[in-house]
């Protein structure tokens, strides 16, 4: 795609936590959440981000909103730098960016009303009269496909799927460009998450929205995203066109996680074996290619360097040695 068509871009961004030390004399040490991270995303499209729990996917998207400050890196939005404003100008910027959270209760006021849940950033950013805010609850409402006397309801007389549909509409009520999504289907029933998935996808279409979609499930994943991102231990160690990454994925981790997807042909054996092992700590990780000490194709180069994100094709980028070493 174009340059032109970048509604957001990340370039080696990192997020690091320092540790509490337990006395004087010990190191200091830090987490590395984020841990140098360039992406693009383009307008009207759904970007997907895999990986493990534990592999920075979270963080990836707090950082973008600048929920959570970066340690370094630029992040631009439609060519502006972002990571700089503050106070209103922020504020501006955070109009065009909002998030779908992965709990649909926890992320909802108990306390509140559901149109004055949704009612409540129209107050902070748009400039409209108390009848025309209403208006637009309940239009909001009904585009996410709840009657209008939910306005007057609390979250729990909600159905975790009903819940999750509230909060989508409380993301669209100022109107952004770009949503990130945060887990948002993994709490839910599986019947009832096609019809979470399939409700985003028409509004994409409707309103012209730009995806970032978290989740550790792959099938969710490929059903709504244009271009996947496999994440593992803070950094992207694969990224491509979806079809081609899980046609014909090249990371040793992504094969793997494919690997783990199940299966309804019992008697149809795997080419892949799945993960073994935990993930290594982000306070310590591993030296060189970060997946190397479970990865079953390493060679020792993989423990002295760190392989760079590269083009093997037009359609997919890996970080790989395998590739490097035979040319690929």
């Amino acid at each position: 795609m174009s340059k032109q068509n970048i509604l957001l871009e990340v370039r080696d961004l990192k997020a690091y936590f320092p540790v509490k030390r337990k006395s004087l004399r010990e190191e200091k040490k830090v987490v590395k959440a984020v841990d140098d991270i360039s992406i693009e995303i383009f307008k009207g499209e759904t970007l997907g981000i895999v990986g493990e729990s534990g592999s920075g996917k979270s963080t990836l998207g707090r950082t973008i909103l600048k929920l959570i400050e970066p340690t370094s890196g630029e992040i631009l939005f439609e060519g502006q730098p972002i990571q700089q404003l503050t106070g209103r100008a922020l504020q501006k910027f955070r109009n065009q960016m909002q998030m779908v959270f992965q709990d649909p209760f926890s992320s909802l006021n108990p306390r509140m009303r559901i149109g004055d849940i949704i009612e409540e950033p129209m107050k902070l950013q748009l400039s409209l009269t108390k009848e025309e805010r209403r208006q637009r609850v309940k239009e909001l409402l009904e585009k996410v496909g709840l009657r209008e006397d939910a306005m007057r309801k609390f979250p729990h007389e909600f159905s975790g799927g009903q819940r999750q549909r509230i909060g989508i509409a409380r993301a669209l009520a100022i109107n952004p460009a770009f949503i990130i999504a945060d887990e948002p289907v993994s709490a839910l029933d599986v019947s009832v998450q096609s019809q979470v998935l399939n409700l985003m996808m028409d509004l994409q279409d409707d309103l012209g929205l730009t995806y970032m979609f978290i989740s550790h499930d792959l099938g969710v994943v490929k059903h709504i995203s244009d271009r996947v991102a496999v994440m593992y231990l803070g950094r992207i160690v694969e990224m491509g066109e979806k079809n081609a990454l899980y046609e014909n994925p090249l990371h040793p981790y992504t094969q793997a996680l494919l690997a783990a997807i199940p299966v309804v042909d019992f008697d149809k054996k795997r080419d892949t074996e799945p993960l073994k092992g935990d993930l290594p700590s982000p306070m310590d990780p591993p030296v060189g290619c970060v997946f190397h000490t479970r990865c079953p194709k390493a060679m020792p180069i993989c423990s002295q360097k760190r392989p760079v994100l590269s083009s093997q094709n037009n359609q997919q980028r890996v970080a790989c040695f395998l590739y490097e070493e035979e040319g690929i």
